[in-house]
């Protein structure tokens, strides 16, 4: 969504330009043009995410010139032109300058509109006809993919008058598909409704609910650091991990936009589905196969699993001049701030914390999950209080996957110290470009691969897990503490990790390398 923009921080090889689309799927069909649409397309999202995902798609390859275009669709009337000059600013530049730009650019049309009338949908289902008829496809073998860059209010009036007037005309290979953003409801009875709504319309298949944090290169590689590494099979389970945290820290604030966050809050917009997301794909169990269904399975599994939360074992904050922006209520008591313990109740994680952290205005920006293990039994070097072993996997930024370890201090004396096994992406990845979540999110829609989006009783379980605290806040009845802009959050925080059997490392700060 738009407005939630500030909450977003921007297989790994080369990409080849030679590639195209259908090498990279082979098992897709050959089918007839691609045509995507932009909804809300003079909004931010659209601007500075969902335009420049999809020119580096195009720049990389993986959309031809001869077989794509894109349509931008919108309430505001502006011409074709002006919507390019409004994005054009935000499109990367490479070592190929300005012509991809300028080649990109003349692939796109603006459609203007309302969304929840007849017309402007007429309007723009003539216009991909028109480029699909040009493209010669064949009736209903076109390809035909809705990005909904709009807030969930309009979902289910856009997703009507898609449904109505905009579909495929017969099914000859070709396909409709709709991307829709988070934030997918308030809680669980309104994110029922909107499933309903729009389930009434399409089939699963063809809806793909976007969480950009699953098309993250580091969390992607969860299931491989997992599943391919005989290392982590016999280690990741309560005999062996003390705890697990999943962080999300940002240092600064909601920057003008507090009227917006003040209606979701940090639990709504980062820890129900960002963390949450994280934390599935942690604690699942391996999935019969890498199909999407299987994967979605198991994370459905998980949140199943997961316990009723207690109050002791939740900490909101909000910080300190938060309310001074005009459009926060002066009451507001909406956290910006967030530490909660979830427990997973079945036979690997009976017993171990999962630490959920968010918060905005802290000292540290910064993503991660880190794994910490039990205290090695028997400590015959007396090194426990240096810290225990940790594996941390750093999504953001300076991406990088390091195993903190106790090792033998350089020199004549038998001390220990903390020290590390880095893998650092700047450092072993040179030259390589991490494509954005966007853009391999997009690709993983036209491929028609869901494995990274969110299944509709996915989304159920995840929002009954969360639902009822978030009433009580609603209501007031469960307060945030204030902070300081700058510091860790609250001290309770703290104390509720040292509670739970976090043991802080003093002394060892993790620096990534320089190249």
């Amino acid at each position: 969504m738009a407005e939630a923009l500030g909450e977003w921080h921007c297989e790994k090889r080369p990409f080849d330009k030679s590639e195209s689309f259908a090498r990279d799927n082979e098992n897709v069909p050959e089918t007839g043009c691609l045509s995507i649409i932009v909804l809300g397309a003079s909004g931010d999202l659209a601007k500075k995410k969902t335009f420049p995902a999809l020119f580096n798609l195009y720049r990389q390859g993986f959309l031809q010139s001869n077989e794509v275009h894109i349509f931008g669709y919108a309430r505001t009337k502006i011409s074709d032109q002006e919507l390019r000059d409004r994005i054009q600013g935000y499109l990367p530049r490479g070592n190929d300058g300005e012509e991809d730009v300028s080649n990109f650019l003349l692939l796109i049309k603006y459609v203007s509109g309302s969304y929840d009338a007849p017309e402007g949908f007429q309007a723009l289902d003539k216009a991909i006809s028109e480029h699909e008829f040009s493209r010669n496809s064949t009736e209903g073998s076109s390809r035909r993919l809705f990005y909904l860059a709009l807030p969930p209010s309009v979902y289910p009036p856009v997703c009507k008058m898609i449904k109505s007037y905009c579909m495929n005309k017969s099914d000859l290979g070709g396909w409709t598909r709709i991307v829709v953003e988070k934030p997918f409801g308030k809680d669980l009875a309104s994110a029922e409704e909107l499933s309903s709504q729009i389930g009434e319309l399409f089939d699963e298949p063809q809806i793909y609910r976007i969480d950009h944090y699953l098309g993250k290169e580091l969390v992607q590689n969860l299931l491989v650091l997992r599943f391919a590494n005989r290392l982590f099979l016999p280690l990741w389970n309560r005999d062996n991990i003390a705890n697990v945290q999943i962080v999300f820290r940002e240092d600064f604030g909601t920057e003008g936009r507090g009227g917006y966050f003040d209606q979701y809050g940090i639990i709504r917009d980062i820890i129900q589905n960002h963390l949450l997301q994280v934390l599935c794909l942690v604690a699942m169990e391996k999935p019969v196969s890498l199909k999407p269904e299987h994967i979605r399975d198991e994370k459905v599994k998980v949140l199943q699993s997961v316990l009723p939360m207690k109050d002791e074992e939740v900490v909101l904050g909000q910080y300190e001049g938060y309310k001074d922006d005009p459009t926060v209520p002066d009451n507001s008591n909406t956290p910006t701030f967030a530490t909660m313990v979830l427990h997973i109740h079945n036979e690997r994680w009976e017993g171990v914390p999962f630490i959920l952290k968010a918060g905005k205005a802290l000292n540290s920006r910064k993503a991660e999950i880190r794994v910490q293990f039990k205290d090695v039994p028997g400590d015959i070097f007396k090194c426990q209080k240096q810290g225990r072993n940790e594996f941390v996997i750093r999504l953001q930024p300076s991406e990088a996957i390091y195993m903190k370890l106790t090792v033998k201090q350089p020199g004549l004396e038998m001390s220990t110290a903390q020290s590390e096994l880095d893998l650092s992406y700047r450092q072993r990845y040179q030259g390589v470009v991490i494509p954005e979540a966007y853009e391999r999110l997009i690709l993983d829609t036209i491929k028609g691969d869901q494995q990274h989006f969110v299944r509709r009783d996915e989304l159920k379980a995840a929002w009954e897990i969360f639902t009822p605290l978030l009433h009580r806040i609603d209501k007031g009845e469960f307060k945030s503490l204030p902070y300081k802009p700058g510091s860790r959050g609250p001290a309770e925080a703290d104390q509720l990790l040292e509670k739970v059997g976090y043991v802080q490392t003093h002394g060892y700060i993790w620096i990534p390398p320089t190249l």
